[in-house]
Parts: C-alpha cells; sequence; structure tokens
C-alpha cells in the first residue's frame, strides 16, 4: 500500500509540474531556453527558490553559495540501495562529459535523511562518486523547506522490525539544472543518459 502510495505521488508531483509549465513558460511568455526542451514541463519560477541547509564540512551555506556555476541538484539519500547510486553515477558521468567540453556544472546531492546523513556520512558518499560531487543535509525542517520548493517527494518507510537505524525512503528522482541568476529552467528524469544530459545541459548553457 505505501509503495502504491508512493507512485501515486510522484505521478501527481509530475502533473504538478506540467500545471507549472503551462502557467509560466508554455502560455506564450518569452522563452530563451525554448529550443532546450524536449519536453513540455520546463522552468518557472514557482520551481527553486532560496534554502539553507549544511554542508559536508558542517558549514551553514544558502542557496546562493551553492548555485554559484549552473548546477545539477538531485534529492535523495546516502543509504539508497539502488535508485540513488545509479542516478548520482548518471549525474557525475554528465559533469564529466561537460568537463571535457569544457563546461564546469556542480553536481549537488541533497539528502532526505537527515537522521542518519550527516556530513560525514556525506563526505564518504559524495568521495565514492566524484570530487566535485557537493553533498548537503540539514535540520528537518531545513531540508523539508528545501524539498517543498523544488516541489519533491519523499516518505520515510517503517523501519525493519528490531532494527530502528534501517529504513527506506521512497522519494522522488528528478535532478534539476538550475542556474546563476535565473534559477530553475529544467528537470531531467531517470530515462536520459548521461550525454543526452550533458547535450541539454550544454544547450541550456549557451542560451544564459
Amino acid at each position: 500500500m505505501t509503495r502504491t502510495l508512493a507512485i501515486a505521488a510522484a505521478a501527481v508531483l509530475v502533473v504538478a509540474l506540467a500545471a507549472l509549465y503551462f502557467l509560466t513558460v508554455g502560455s506564450g511568455s518569452d522563452d530563451r531556453f525554448a529550443q532546450c526542451r524536449e519536453g513540455k514541463v520546463g522552468g518557472g519560477a514557482e520551481i527553486g527558490g532560496p534554502f539553507t541547509l549544511v554542508d559536508e564540512n558542517g558549514e551553514t551555506v544558502t542557496d546562493q553559495d551553492v548555485i554559484d556555476k549552473p548546477a545539477l541538484i538531485y534529492f535523495g539519500y546516502t543509504f539508497c540501495p539502488d535508485v540513488c547510486p545509479l542516478d548520482m553515477s548518471r549525474n557525475v558521468e554528465a559533469v564529466e562529459v561537460l568537463e571535457e567540453r569544457g563546461r564546469m556544472v556542480k553536481p549537488v546531492f541533497i539528502s532526505v535523511d537527515p537522521e542518519r546523513d550527516t556530513p560525514e556520512m556525506l563526505t564518504d558518499f559524495t568521495d565514492n562518486l566524484h570530487p566535485r560531487l557537493l553533498g548537503l543535509t540539514g535540520s528537518p525542517e531545513q531540508i523539508r523547506a528545501a524539498s517543498q520548493a523544488y516541489r519533491t517527494y519523499y516518505q520515510k518507510q517503517e523501519p525493519e522490525e528490531g532494527d530502528e537505524d534501517y529504513y527506506l525512503v521512497d522519494h522522488s528522482t528528478f535532478t534539476y539544472l538550475v542556474l546563476p541568476e535565473i534559477g530553475f529552467v529544467e528537470f531531467f528524469r531517470r530515462d536520459i543518459g548521461p550525454d543526452r544530459m550533458a547535450d541539454r545541459v550544454e544547450c541550456f548553457m549557451d542560451a544564459m
């Protein structure tokens, strides 16, 4: 039942993002990034925004500190058994492709599991994936505020009987492209490969 509710919540999120597109970009407004979009859901002022979180070094940072260059932002958790490592591996591979083309993009991982994802846990996770991958955590309230700003979904599942420290977290799996001084411009689903993601990110950067 919980898994069904999670799937339903993810479907509702896609519909909500689509609605935001038609209310902002898709309703005849001037969209400088139109040629970069493949789907009908794109940037809009209603997605993204200010946040305050804690980085891997235990330092408090804001969205202005984090988004100092084009960034690919993903919400997940370090104990995720499969989805997060695969998605983040794809993201950092796209970042490496872009770097080979002379384009610097920052990969960012925001935890939705503040109970377990300490700065130390994030450091271990990010160091294993990419030297420039930035991990962010924070208080439950800070995480919730960041998640709400980006219209993401997450829900902690009941822990295993007798092991309160082991539990899964259902969460949405979009990757968000955010540009400095512009904000959110696009999100990517799981089915896009690293090369195609790099191509599309480069298109947005060219149109800045």
